[in-house]
């Protein structure tokens, strides 16, 4: 009766975890191009960045992620007989890389609230991708479910990997160019 609702909730919060997953990387490449800027300028754009970083991390993307968890499980009592499917075995496989993923930004992110600079703008722009990758795996595994063979999938994956991390070459390119 209340399947569609939990379903509807669980997919939303999916939805807003992911757009902070997407940003916070963005902020955390502008907060380390910020520290080459002159001191001044430095010190307004990284403050504001701290603050922008913050509010998106705690306000949006944490209880994003706790939602969504407390949904899917939710999900998964409702209709146990998925946990027996081998692409459900596949998909929370994948979900528990999205959660490590999590786990490794929010470190990233304390880090950087204390103006630590561990990591290049380029492992920072290798670093955004990774939740599209998630991403991609998650939602073909869950719309496709068994019509999805492994090795297709598995070269779908790599294949935009590639793609991706082509076309952050090239945008390093044409910026330096500009």
């Amino acid at each position: 009766m209340y399947y569609n609702y939990i379903k509807a909730l669980h997919l939303i919060f999916v939805i807003t975890w992911f757009a902070g997953l997407f940003y916070i990387p963005r902020l955390f490449i502008y907060h380390t191009e910020a520290s080459k800027k002159t001191k001044q300028e430095a010190n307004i754009l990284i403050r504001q960045l701290k603050i922008m970083s913050r509010r998106l991390w705690y306000i949006i993307t944490w209880p994003s992620a706790i939602l969504a968890i407390i949904f899917a499980i939710w999900l998964l009592i409702l209709m146990p007989s998925w946990l027996l499917q081998s692409w459900m075995h596949l998909k929370l496989t994948f979900v528990a890389l999205l959660i490590v993923y999590h786990l490794k930004t929010h470190r990233i992110f304390l880090k950087l609230q204390k103006n630590k600079i561990d990591y290049s703008e380029m492992f920072l722009r290798i670093w955004n991708e990774g939740a599209t990758l998630l991403l991609f795996a998650i939602v073909f595994l869950a719309i496709l479910k068994d019509g999805l063979h492994w090795i297709g999938g598995t070269l779908g994956i790599l294949g935009l990997g590639v793609i991706l991390f082509l076309g952050i070459r090239l945008y390093k390119k044409i910026r330096k160019d500009i």
